[in-house]
C-alpha cells in the first residue's frame, strides 16, 4: 500500500530492520526503487547500499563486495561509508577472507573519529565484534562487545552487544558463563524482537546443557525451536541447530535420529565452506557406523572427517596468520611515516644551518639522527618479530615440538625421499591413556605437566633424523625414517616402557602415565602419509581396546603389552591435517 513517508525516513527506516523484519525492508526497497531517480544525491548512495546488503544477504558475495567498495571509497556521507565497510568486514568474515577483513577492519577503525551517527557506530562496531568472533580473537571481540554496552542507542535494546559478549564468552571456554546468563540474553534479545540473535544464543545454550550431560534439555530446547529456524532460511544457524541435535541424540542412544540430523547438517552446508558443524556431522556419522559395525560406511565418514577437519584448522590458522600480517603491515607503515616525518625535519634543520650557530645546528641534527637510529632499531624488531611468528607457526607452544601442520610438511618430505630410493620408514601414532581423567581430577596444570613429561621422555628414545609432533591434545605422532616393521615395534615399545616408568605426584595421589602406541609401515601401507595415519589409527584404535599400554602393529595386530588399565577403549579421531 502506498505511504506519505518521505524517501529518508524510508531508507533510514529500512537500514534498521533489514535483520529484525526481513520482509518489510524488501517492501521498503522496492518502493524506493521506484523513485530512485529522484532522490537526492546522498539517499541515492543510500539505496545503493541497502541494494549492496540485500545482494549479501542473498549470497551474491563477489557483487555485493564490488558495490560496497566502491560506496566505501567514493559516498559523501561518513557514516554510509562506515556502513559499507562494516558489511565488508561482514562478509569477509563469513567468507573466510581473514587478511581482507583485517584490512576493511582497520580502515573501518580510522574512519570512526568522523563518524557521530550512533546508529552507524553501534552497527560497524557491532559487525567488528562478529568478525573478531569468526576470526578466533575472543578478548578484542569482548572489548568491543563491552563497547557496544556503553553506547547502546537510545531506540535499541542490547541484544546484539549482549549476544556478541556471550558468544565470545561461550567459544573463548570461560567457566563463568552460565546456562542463566545464555537465558537472560535470549529473553533480551526476544523482547528487542530479535529471533535469529534469540536462537543464536539458544545453540550456546543447547551445546552447554550437552557438555553437562543434559541432553534432553539441550533437545527440548532445540525441537521447540526448529520450525521457527527453519523459517529464517539461513543455512548457517539451521547447521547449527541440526548438529547439535544430532549429537543430543548420539548422547541418548537413538542412532536413527543421530543419523538423521547429522545428514541433514551435511545437505545444508555452503558449498566449498568449512564449519565447526559440519565437522561435527561427519565426526559423528563416523562414530554411528563405527558403533553399528559398518567398517565400510565408518570409514568414509572418517575420510570427509579428515578432509573438513583440515580444512577447518588451516582456516583457524589463516586468521591468526592474517591477523599477525595485518597487524605488522600496519605498524611498519606508522613507523615509515614517521622516519620521512623525521628525514624531512633533518632536511629543514640542514637549510637553516646559514641563520644559526653551527654548534646548534649540530646539535639538532645529532638528536634527530638519533631519533632516526631510534626508528631503524624499531625497524629490526619488527622483523625479528615477524620472524619469530613464523618460528612459533611450526612448533607446538607447550612442548616445543613439531606442531600438527609442520609434522605432516616434514614426514611428507621425509616420504617422498624414502618412496625414490625404495627405503622403508615407519609411522607410529601415540595416545596417552585415560589423560582426560588426569585433566579432571588434578587440573590442567598437572595435565600440561604430564603432557611435557611423556615427550621428555619420548625424546631420550629418539634419532636425530626422527620426527616427532603433537597432533593435538593427548594425541603425538613419530616417524622413523630408514626403519624396519620390527625394529618400530621395539623402539616404541622402549618408548612405552619410559613413559610408564615417569611417575608424577598431583595434588592428591600419585599420578601413573601410561600410552598406547599404533604402528604402521611402508611396506604395507605405502608412502602415502594418509594410508600410513589410516593404518596407524587403526592399530592404535585396537591398542585402546585391548586395554591400553601396548604397542599394535598394521593388521596383524602383533602387541608388545605392559600393564593393562581396564576402562572401555576409546578412539580418538586425530587424522586432522592429512593431505586430500
Amino acid at each position: 500500500m502506498p505511504t506519505q513517508e518521505p524517501p529518508g525516513q524510508l531508507l533510514q527506516r529500512a537500514i534498521s530492520i533489514k535483520t529484525t523484519n526481513h520482509d518489510e525492508f524488501l517492501r521498503i526497497v522496492a518502493q524506493l526503487h521506484q523513485v530512485a531517480d529522484n532522490l537526492p544525491v546522498d539517499e541515492q548512495w543510500a539505496l545503493r547500499y541497502l541494494e549492496a546488503w540485500q545482494a549479501a544477504f542473498d549470497g551474491s558475495e563477489s557483487k555485493a563486495f564490488s558495490a560496497l567498495r566502491t560506496i566505501a571509497d567514493q559516498a559523501p556521507d561518513p557514516a554510509l561509508r562506515l556502513r559499507a565497510l562494516a558489511t565488508m568486514v561482514n562478509i569477509s568474515g563469513f567468507a573466510h577472507r581473514y587478511e581482507e577483513g583485517f584490512i576493511q577492519l582497520n580502515r573501518m577503525t580510522e574512519l570512526l573519529p568522523q563518524v557521530s551517527d550512533v546508529d552507524a557506530r553501534y552497527a560497524a562496531i557491532g559487525e567488528a565484534a562478529q568478525f573478531l568472533v569468526i576470526s578466533h580473537h575472543y578478548e578484542q571481540a569482548i572489548e568491543a562487545a563491552n563497547e557496544m554496552l556503553q553506547n547502546v542507542p537510545p531506540d535499541k535494546n542490547a541484544c546484539h552487544a549482549t549476544y556478541f559478549k556471550l558468544h565470545a564468552l561461550f567459544q573463548s571456554g570461560s567457566t563463568q558463563l552460565t546456562p542463566v546468563q545464555l537465558q537472560q540474553g535470549v529473553d533480551l534479545c526476544i523482547a528487542g524482537g530479535d529471533a535469529v540473535y534469540a536462537n543464536a544464543l539458544r545453540t550456546d545454550l543447547a551445546t552447554l546443557h550437552l557438555q553437562k550431560g543434559h541432553a534432553e534439555d539441550a533437545i527440548h530446547l532445540l525441537e521447540e525451536h526448529y520450525a521457527e529456524v527453519q523459517g529464517f532460511k539461513f543455512p548457517g544457524l539451521m547447521q547449527y541447530f541440526n548438529v547439535l541435535l544430532a549429537n543430543g541424540y548420539f548422547a541418548q542412544g537413538d542412532m536413527p535420529k543421530a543419523r538423521k540430523f547429522a545428514l541433514a547438517t551435511i545437505e545444508g552446508k555452503v558449498e566449498d565452506a568449512y564449519s565447526e558443524p559440519l565437522r561435527q556431522a561427519y565426526e559423528l556419522l563416523y562414530r554411528i557406523e563405527n558403533r553399528l559395525g559398518h567398517a565400510r560406511e565408518a570409514l568414509t565418514y572418517h575420510e570427509k572427517y579428515m578432509e573438513v577437519d583440515k580444512g577447518y584448522l588451516n582456516d583457524v590458522n589463516a586468521s591468526a596468520l592474517a591477523y599477525e600480517s595485518i597487524k605488522q603491515q600496519v605498524l611498519a607503515k606508522r613507523t615509515q611515516v614517521d622516519t620521512l616525518n623525521r628525514q624531512n625535519q633533518i632536511l629543514q634543520l640542514q637549510r637553516q644551518l646559514d641563520h644559526k650557530a653551527m654548534e646548534t645546528s649540530r646539535l639538532y641534527i645529532a638528536l634527530l639522527l638519533t631519533v632516526l637510529a631510534s626508528i631503524a632499531f624499531w625497524l629490526l624488531r619488527i622483523k625479528r618479530s615477524q620472524m619469530r611468528f613464523k618460528r612459533l607457526a611450526t612448533q607446538d607452544s607447550l612442548t616445543h615440538i613439531c606442531s600438527r601442520q609442520h609434522f605432516v610438511d616434514e614426514a611428507e618430505q621425509i616420504l617422498r625421499q624414502a618412496a625414490r630410493g625404495t627405503r622403508s620408514a615407519c609411522l607410529v601414532l601415540m595416545d596417552l591413556d585415560h589423560f582426560k581423567l588426569v585433566n579432571d581430577t588434578h587440573g590442567h596444570v598437572i595435565g600440561d605437566l604430564v603432557l611435557k613429561r611423556a615427550v621428555a621422555a619420548c625424546q631420550q628414545h629418539l634419532h636425530s633424523n626422527d620426527i616427532f609432533g603433537r597432533l593435538g591434545g593427548e594425541e603425538f605422532a613419530i616417524l622413523f625414517p630408514d626403519c624396519s616393521a620390527r625394529q618400530a615395534l621395539d623402539r616404541a615399545d622402549r618408548i612405552r616402557q619410559a613413559i610408564a616408568a615417569t611417575p608424577l605426584w598431583g595434588e592428591t595421589r600419585h599420578v601413573v602415565i601410561s600410552a598406547s602406541f599404533g604402528i604402521a609401515c611402508t611396506d604395507r601401507s605405502g608412502y602415502e602419509l594418509r594410508q600410513l595415519m589410516i593404518d596407524a589409527d587403526n592399530a592404535l584404535y585396537q591398542a585402546k581396546r585391548d586395554g591400553r599400554n601396548r604397542v599394535v602393529y598394521g593388521d596383524d595386530m602383533d602387541a608388545a603389552t605392559g600393564e593393562a588399565v581396564t576402562h572401555e577403549a576409546i578412539h580418538s579421531e586425530r587424522l586432522a591435517d592429512l593431505p586430500h
